[in-house]
């Protein structure tokens, strides 16, 4: 799945990786800017918005007091269900009641095992003017040859990780689990490592801080240009840490807004993110879940703003004329006003 890289690619340049409160911050897309160092996206809080698009209100989500960019990325839908096999995802969508949890949770435990971890944090009191959209995405894979657990070595300037790969001492036919992307330096270089599932890990060493869509797409243009060898070598070696987490994100940002047009209002809105990469494979379960009350106030009538308080055109035309005999673009206000000389 190539969706994962994301989430590799921002875990790497983490040091030492606890369980639990990683600080490593969720992001609700894959175009998001963050300066946080540590971040992990996965799309099944995007597989709730879907939802709440196509199955609730039918329009884009707008608020009156202004339109996060999150938002705005969030619906342009860049992932939907034709990313990700059904076998990997569970949703639903319905108005809160007496038997929500419990559906929801024996859904989950019967298509993969799992109990969840947010659900005991939702708000499922019933009420009929309340809906729940849920989604759980969940991966368990392992790379089609086990690698050797390496020994404890430098990360970064100061720090020491756990890592697995391929050294001087391993069978070198684990190198044929490894897919060379490019090497143009020590410093930028990926590969894909080979899974027993139709799943693919894509690693990318680089220390840009830019958005994960922009490094994906990087990634991809530097091995369509890459033309030395591909085949993981003899004498190539490759490390890899340990990469397991825990983390919650409430996305407080769009609580309590009302969407515009509707009655609506988000109450909740959470995603939880579990990752666990070693030597065997990846350990992948992530939750997602909006819920959305109905104000008990009548929404007011959306004013319809006519600011012409940025480029703009008049035209003067006399009556039952057809033509305009007047013509004029505004785009630098200060030579319009009385203060121009």
């Amino acid at each position: 799945m190539k969706k994962i890289f994301s989430i590799l690619l921002s875990l790497l340049i983490t040091a030492q990786l606890s369980v639990s409160a990683a600080g490593i911050e969720i992001l609700p897309t894959m175009q998001s800017k963050s300066s946080a160092q540590d971040r992990v996206w996965v799309g099944t809080f995007q597989l709730v918005w879907n939802d709440f698009i196509n199955k609730i209100i039918f329009n884009p989500v707008r608020f009156r007091e202004g339109t996060p960019a999150m938002v705005v990325d969030l619906n342009k839908q860049d992932f939907t269900t034709e990313d990700i096999s059904d076998a990997s995802y569970y949703k639903y969508t319905g108005k809160v009641n007496s038997k929500t949890k419990k559906t929801i949770t024996k859904a989950i435990k019967k298509k993969f095992k799992e109990t969840s971890d947010i659900l005991d944090d939702l708000d499922l009191t019933p009420r009929n003017d309340k809906y729940i959209i849920y989604a759980m995405l969940k991966k368990d894979f392992e790379f089609i040859n086990a690698f050797d657990k390496l020994d404890k070595s430098l990360f970064g300037e100061d720090q020491t990780a756990e890592y697995f790969g391929i050294d001087a001492k391993t069978n070198k036919f684990l190198g044929k689990g490894v897919n060379v992307l490019f090497y143009n330096s020590p410093e930028d270089f990926a590969v894909m490592l080979a899974t027993k599932s139709n799943d693919e890990v894509y690693i990318y060493k680089n220390s840009s801080n830019k958005p994960f869509n922009y490094l994906y797409d990087d990634m991809q243009k530097k091995t369509l240009a890459y033309t030395g060898d591909k085949v993981f070598g003899k004498r190539d070696e490759l490390k890899i840490p340990n990469i397991k987490f825990f983390e919650e994100k409430s996305f407080d940002e769009i609580i309590g807004k009302r969407v515009m047009g509707t009655y609506l209002i988000i109450d909740q809105a959470i995603e939880t993110v579990k990752f666990n990469m070693n030597y065997k494979g990846v350990e992948l379960k992530s939750e997602a879940a909006m819920t959305i009350m109905t104000t008990a106030l009548m929404p007011q009538e959306e004013p319809r703003l006519f600011y012409f308080d940025d480029t703009f055109v008049v035209f003067l035309k006399e009556h039952k004329k057809t033509k305009p005999y007047f013509a004029l673009r505004v785009n630098d206000i200060s030579k319009f006003q009385e203060t121009h000389k």
